[in-house]
């Protein structure tokens, strides 16, 4: 299932996948998609697939019900520190950069665990790669389960 809306000026799509083995590959197929008719870079795009790849595949191993994957396009508020922050820093805003937010969402209510990863291990890297590849990235707890979260910056 996929909805696209503009809220002024602002793409979003979301997805929802059964916890299926394909589930992976549909949702990358669905981001890359989506990332190229949106027309953003390609190295944003490819990061983006592999994020939410690993991201999937987690929902896949720790859950049986349905993984929920939401893109969407925003400026990026200016936020502590920054020129037109909270905190009242004079300058120039920074609100012209914009980034590429990315949310899987599953019905476990437990956050991800990062686990060690041996040098032979196939897996285990999941986190790692986010944490060093992502602007920035969190969970939060809903209603129904938990939403990983990250940014890509978008140049400009």
């Amino acid at each position: 299932m996929i909805g696209l809306i503009d809220t002024e000026g602002d793409a979003c799509a979301e997805w929802t996948f059964p916890a299926e083995l394909d589930a992976v590959r549909a949702a990358r197929h669905a981001v890359r998609d989506t990332l190229h008719a949106w027309r953003l870079p390609p190295s944003v795009g490819d990061m983006a697939v592999l994020l939410v790849s690993e991201l999937v595949t987690n929902a896949l191993r720790y859950t049986s019900g349905p993984i929920g994957v939401r893109l969407a396009v925003r400026p990026v508020e200016p936020g502590p520190g920054d020129p037109g922050g909270p905190d009242g820093v004079q300058g120039t805003a920074v609100t012209e950069r914009a980034a590429l937010l990315v949310e899987v969402s599953d019905p476990l209510p437990d956050p991800p665990t990062e686990r060690p990863a041996g040098p032979d291990d196939e897996g285990g890297r999941g986190l790692q790669l986010l944490a060093v590849s992502a602007r920035r990235w969190g969970t939060r707890r809903g209603k129904t389960g938990k939403t990983v979260w990250f940014e890509l910056p978008l140049p400009g």
